[in-house]
């Protein structure tokens, strides 16, 4: 199976330059830092578009493919032109995220607007900008959404977002497709929300489900039984309710390398899974392929960049830890304090130096969360 980028753990642009440093984009890491301070975010143009060229490659056979990045892994004007520029669209969960890539120049009828509470404000905001899909949470959601559309004499395209019910094997802090989720209609409430679709709300125009099942994922078979309930119910929608539906959107989450001790399917391996998921569930029921949106986020943005410290103070301990402080913290990267997420660290001076010591790092701020290096 061929490998993609985002298997690796640093861009690919990274080397040791004549200098000692460490280099990335051509761009020398000190020079960074001293130039623009830290912490800072240091993303690689070329990992980033090779990224994106992965996706494309593995799903050159499904030809009804939606590549929305999920904004919430990293949203700046500069990286939102670029995925435009790659042909992506983009999946945002909050107002800042609708106005910066609707500033960016982005074709706003490839954006999806998700998040389980969504403001009147938030809301008013995606249609005056013409967002090409909301991913509807809840019972509240629809009715204030048909409100707010009716007000302005407008019809707006929906997905329902349900909960499968699907465990996957990552961290119980981001796992959001088990049934107990604050994310999503339940399964056995989808029929009530069409019926007041049909019936009540004439302003939302219902394209399909919506599910997402986790982030950090590194199995395959959820994916599977993701694709199998959101198609399922698409046909049964239609034999029950008379109700046509041919969009699929099944998240993102896929799992990338922060250390070696990661071994993530490569973006060509879980697009196989996808597809051929797809295409046996639809075949099995006699059924057209849907279009398919995916929301890769953390898979596209991962690899393609470094954050940048400054080391500070250190402290040994009598019998115990050195501890090593860096000018950081949860601020920037709350993922090792949230749920003890584990990193790379590298010196990016000194590069040619061989002596080695383990120490602990720490940031500035509170929390008790650190690295072992």
């Amino acid at each position: 199976m061929t490998e993609s980028v985002n298997q690796s753990i640093k861009p690919i642009t990274t080397k040791v330059n004549q200098n000692g440093n460490l280099e990335i984009g051509g761009c020398d890491l000190v020079e960074l830092a001293e130039k623009y301070s830290t912490p800072l975010y240091v993303i690689d143009e070329a990992t980033l578009r090779g990224i994106c060229e992965d996706y494309k490659d593995a799903f050159a056979d499904y030809p009804r493919v939606n590549f929305m990045y999920a904004s919430k892994a990293l949203c700046t004007s500069a990286i939102t032109k670029i995925l435009a520029s790659e042909g992506f669209g983009f999946d945002v969960v909050s107002g800042g995220e609708i106005f910066t890539v609707y500033n960016a120049g982005v074709d706003m009828k490839k954006v999806l607007f998700n998040g389980n509470n969504k403001t009147k404000e938030e809301l008013e905001l995606a249609i005056k900008y013409g967002v090409g899909h909301i991913s509807v949470d809840n019972f509240l959601e629809l009715s204030m959404l048909d409100k707010i559309a009716k007000e302005k004499d407008m019809i707006v395209d929906i997905f329902l977002r349900i909960t499968p019910a699907i465990e996957c094997h990552t961290h119980e802090y981001i796992k959001t497709g088990n049934l107990d989720s604050k994310f999503g209609f339940d399964l056995s409430q989808i029929d009530d929300a069409v019926e007041l679709i049909k019936k009540e709300y004439k302003n939302l125009n219902l394209r399909g489900l919506h599910a997402h099942i986790g982030s950090q994922i590194f199995e395959t078979q959820v994916y599977h039984d993701e694709i199998e309930i959101l198609i399922k119910e698409l046909v049964r929608l239609e034999k029950e309710h008379d109700i046509f539906l041919d969009e699929i959107n099944i998240g993102g989450g896929l799992g990338v390398k922060y250390t070696e001790n990661d071994v993530p399917p490569s973006t060509f391996k879980i697009a196989e899974v996808i597809i051929n998921s797809v295409k046996q569930t639809c075949e099995a029921l006699g059924v057209d392929f849907p279009a398919i949106y995916l929301e890769p986020g953390r898979s596209i943005i991962s690899t393609s960049g470094v954050t940048l410290y400054t080391v500070g103070s250190q402290k040994q301990v009598p019998n115990g830890r050195k501890y090593i402080a860096v000018d950081g913290g949860m601020a920037d990267n709350p993922r090792p304090s949230m749920y003890q997420a584990e990193y790379v660290a590298e010196i990016a001076n000194k590069k040619v130096e061989t002596t080695q010591e383990v120490v602990t790092i720490g940031g500035r701020y509170c929390e008790i969360g650190r690295a072992h290096v």
